[in-house]
């Protein structure tokens, strides 16, 4: 596929006016992408846990109007105007308008709200901007009935990758691999795949605890960060790695190879905040209370030989990753020692979940 397969020769339907509405899930990254090339294209595959109940639901109504003057919508957040987010919806439009050449035909009011607390540091824009993607793939559908459900959710995840690269893999699948990859059947730089790979039955229903250390605006924003991979002294080292990286995880999942699953992702983790540690200008992402919760997990994981581990996105909260059958014991200990460490004792009980759904 290439990004001229997502342009329309024509519609075979007209629509005047109606309404959709979807949910997205935010997704946690398993190995990193870090780097990004002209046009939100992935300088490394990825491959990410799709989460279950942190999520975006988007409603978008939708009316033909006079003429094709120019993008026309109203947004609400949580069923109020939220002016500083329209900024990024236009922006979003404007890339994508030659793919979805009906934008200017319609005014569409945009209702949407986040299952999880805006600026709890969860990733929204992935939830968000999928769930945005997801609506205007039904309008089209409308206006070309004959489209294949194969079609529908490439070119859905191809558009939410526009508005923010990891949204992409917010579309379909438990597993999601965002990226061309040897090993990797259909891997694309421009759309996530579901991974097809056998995944042993230690990996159904993973847990994700997410504990709040930081729920401030980002430090730095993911654009900036990623901006910073070029020239990065380590950048092509890195690159590299998360090739050998997404293969060693791949027969990890498919051989339920839980220690090697967590050697992985944990490097993971620290990588990608090496890479900014490392870059010009450097930033320290990690709060105090990160590194004590880091701590205790690796202190509790070698007493207990239970597989606890922990992955981070671009920010300081924890993601406590561990199969379903240890909850108890894992719940129990994020509740006597690691809580304390979040921000007003916060934090979200999640688990892998199957991706966007028409409500």
């Amino acid at each position: 596929m290439t990004e001229k397969d997502f342009i329309p020769t024509r519609y075979t339907n007209q629509a005047g006016r109606g309404s959709f509405t979807w949910s997205a899930p935010s997704n946690i990254a398993l190995v990193k992408y870090w780097g990004k090339k002209q046009g939100q294209v992935p300088a490394n595959p990825s491959v990410s846990f799709t989460l279950n109940n942190c999520k975006t639901i988007t409603k978008l109504d939708f009316e033909k109007k006079e003429g094709k003057s120019d993008f026309s919508f109203d947004l609400l957040f949580e069923g109020k105007p939220k002016e500083d987010f329209k900024p990024k919806i236009l922006k979003f439009f404007q890339r994508v308008e030659q793919y979805v050449p009906f934008l200017k035909e319609y005014h569409f009011t945009i209702h949407t709200e986040n299952t999880f607390p805006h600026s709890s540091g969860i990733a929204s824009s992935a939830s968000g901007m999928a769930a945005l993607a997801m609506n205007l793939m039904s309008l089209e559908r409308e206006l070309n009935p004959e489209m294949t459900d194969e079609y529908f959710y490439q070119k859905a995840s191809f558009l939410a990758r526009l508005g923010s690269g990891s949204a992409c893999r917010s579309v379909k699948g438990n597993i999601v691999v965002w990226g061309e990859h040897k090993d990797i059947n259909g891997s694309s730089d421009l759309f996530g795949v579901a991974f097809t790979g056998t995944v042993h039955p230690v990996f159904h229903n993973y847990q994700d605890t997410i504990l709040l250390v930081d729920k401030g605006e980002k430090q730095v924003s993911s654009t900036v960060g990623h901006g910073l991979m070029h020239g990065h002294p380590f950048a092509q080292q890195r690159f590299a790695q998360a090739h050998e990286n997404l293969s060693a995880i791949k027969k990890a999942l498919a051989g339920g190879n839980v220690e090697e699953f967590i050697t992985i992702v944990e490097s993971e983790a620290l990588t990608l905040h090496a890479m900014m540690m490392t870059s010009q200008p450097y930033f320290i992402l990690m709060k105090p209370n990160t590194l004590e919760i880091i701590n205790r997990i690796w202190k509790f994981r070698a007493e207990t030989n239970i597989p606890v581990c922990f992955t981070l996105d671009a920010g300081a909260n924890v993601h406590v990753l561990y199969p379903e059958s240890y909850t108890n014991q894992v719940m129990e200990f994020i509740k006597a020692e690691l809580v304390a460490y979040c921000q007003n004792s916060q934090y979200i009980c999640d688990a892998t979940g199957n991706g966007a759904i028409i409500l």
